[in-house]
This record gives C-alpha cells, structure tokens and sequence, in this order.
C-alpha cells in the first residue's frame, strides 16, 4: 500500500499514541472525522496497522533483565531452521528473534527478572533442538527502545 501524507500523519500519531480516539485523531491531522476513520480502517485492514498494544515498563512488572543473545546452529538446513523457529516462538520469555548474517545465525531479545531466572531461561535455550552455541551480551540500560517507526 502506497501511504499519502495523510496516513503518514495518521500512523506517525498512532504509534505515539494508540489511545487516541478518532475524533482527537481526526483534530491533530486536520481531518473530518469520517474520512479519518475511513483510512484508519483501511490501514487496518490492508496490514500496515497490525494492532494496538500497551507498552509496559519492563522494571515495574517484574522484568529488570534485557539479554541479547546469539545462537548459532549445528546445522543449517530447512529441518534445523524450522524446529528452532518454532521452539523459540514458543519461548515467553524471548521477545524478540532474528535471523542474523554474520557470526550467529539468530539473535534473541530476552527478558528475565534476575540472574537466577535467565539462568533457567538459558539452560531451556541449550536444550533447543540443533543448539551449537550461545553467547550472551547482558544490557546495563536502554538507551533508545520502542521508538516509532521513522515515516
């Protein structure tokens, strides 16, 4: 979908704020309310907006560790690719994964509560099938997280 400077607007205000409602929506990008709505709704249904979340302070919730971890695998085919995929995606506690170039193959956003659980976070992640090596980077403090996309 090819977005005008209007849905720029619309998606530029959404992700700083999903809360907002039409009618404010609507006043910030100097829109009707109807037309507003109207491109919200296909933003929505063409896949460009995939939903709306809360954004939690990972602190307060019990969730003070942010771990980046590299994994690289045995083996590379399909079957191997595949089955750590799904192992991962099934994992809570990683809540991010890529597919990396360079030395590791995926790199994994973790979230723990402190050295005790990732501990068991990581014996979980040596136990995944086709598992070769992990490495471990522990984040002191976030500099720059949840920023919006640039439009």
């Amino acid at each position: 979908m090819k977005a005008d400077n209007t849905d720029t607007q619309i998606l530029t205000h959404l992700q700083n704020d999903g809360r907002l409602s039409n009618v404010e929506l609507a006043e910030q990008i100097h829109l009707s309310a109807s037309p507003c709505l109207r491109r919200v709704k296909q933003l929505e249904s063409s896949g460009v907006i995939k939903g709306y979340k809360a954004s939690l302070d990972r602190k307060k919730v019990g969730l003070s560790m942010t771990v980046f971890i590299e994994v690289r695998l045995k083996s590379h085919t399909s079957e191997a690719s595949e089955a750590f995929e799904e192992s991962v995606a099934n994992l809570p506690n990683v809540i991010s994964a890529y597919l990396v170039s360079g030395f590791a193959d995926y790199r994994l956003e973790v979230v723990a509560k402190d050295l005790a659980d990732y501990e068991g976070i990581l014996k979980a992640m040596q136990n995944l099938p086709y598992v070769k090596d992990i490495h471990s980077n522990f984040a002191i403090r976030a500099i720059k997280s949840d920023a919006p996309l640039p439009l």
